[in-house]
């Protein structure tokens, strides 16, 4: 509603039955009010609105449209990692990482082109609008890349990629550890209950190929539980990307930080976190519905529960890889 001082312009007198028009210019708004003056028991309260109208305004010569305020966007469509795809909100910039860290290798996923919807492991589409993109990892055929899959499988390949095969290793649920450098090695898990071996079975190699088989051994005997044993409790004010928020037992779900950014004058500090789902589903950067604003990116100030479009976590469940 506008008020008596607003800068207003009157274009046209005269519109009949006794009324005038304004126009009003008010940043993005403009509208008309037209004042009709009427021989019923009303005239004088519009004459005296009128008239707080008319004193009010400044000479036509210096009335003018107002600028527009400058929208920020966010979301750049064109995009093809999530470095390129998202900006911080205004006042804010990317906290710093180090040139090949897994912090890195998170915030340079690449993602399919925007508005592609997030995909079932049997080609059907998700129908619930959760996500803001989409990470372009091909997840398979088969119901295995749930929500602690991705969480592992992200790590997995980063350490891949960097040639660090020492590293990847992943617990399964029985407490076996299933490290890559024996599936290198052409040994092969074999399960019996709930005891699993390894065995020699075929020569020695690390191509990619071999390397997602190995990960659907994992994605198959692995979880939420045996995942939260091979991580450490971290404080939320502590946040690195790369962290998880871990709700475990089951039913458990993990999110995982891919991207922060921090105010340099207020010190606050935002997060974005990706995740996949059940049945297995494409890895997905999350809306915030709590403050669409911002969407994708989270304040690290959400007290005490972090509300994402399909968990709730808690902030003290937030949690890192031990190195």
């Amino acid at each position: 509603m506008y008020q008596v001082g607003d800068k207003l312009l009157i274009v046209n007198r005269g519109l009949g039955n006794g009324g005038f028009g304004i126009r009003i210019f008010n940043q993005a708004e403009i509208s008309v009010i037209t004042l009709k003056n009427s021989n019923n028991s009303d005239k004088n309260h519009h004459d005296l609105e009128e008239n707080a109208i008319i004193d009010n305004l400044e000479s036509t010569e210096e009335s003018s449209l107002l600028p527009q305020e400058e929208i920020f966007e966010i979301v750049n469509v064109e995009g093809e990692t999530i470095l390129e795809r998202f900006e911080p909100p205004q006042g804010f910039k990317r906290v710093s990482v180090e040139d090949g860290s897994f912090a890195e290798y998170l915030r340079t996923l690449s993602l399919k082109p925007h508005g592609s919807p997030i995909l079932f492991y049997d080609g059907r589409e998700k129908t619930r609008n959760v996500h803001e993109a989409v990470v372009n990892i091909d997840i398979g055929e088969r119901d295995l890349l749930q929500c602690a899959d991705a969480v592992m499988y992200l790590r997995g390949e980063y350490l891949y990629k960097s040639g660090l095969y020492d590293k990847i290793q992943f617990e399964f649920a029985n407490g076996f550890v299933a490290d890559y450098k024996s599936w290198m090695e052409g040994k092969r898990i074999v399960v019996e209950g709930n005891h699993a071996y390894w065995v020699q079975q075929t020569e020695y190699s690390n191509d990619f190929q071999s390397f997602r088989r190995y990960f659907d051994m994992v994605f198959a005997y692995a979880n939420t539980v045996s995942l939260e044993r091979q991580l450490k409790s971290v404080n939320v004010e502590d946040m690195q990307i790369g962290d998880v928020f871990m709700k475990g037992p089951l039913p458990g779900h993990c999110v995982i930080v891919v991207d922060m950014a921090e105010n340099e004058e207020t010190g606050e500090k935002l997060f974005m976190i990706a995740q996949s789902y059940m049945p297995a589903q494409e890895i997905h950067v999350l809306k915030n519905y709590k403050d669409p604003s911002i969407s994708p990116w989270y304040s690290i100030d959400f007290g005490r529960v972090l509300s994402t479009p399909e968990w709730t976590f808690y902030d003290d469940q937030l949690m890192r890889y031990e190195d």
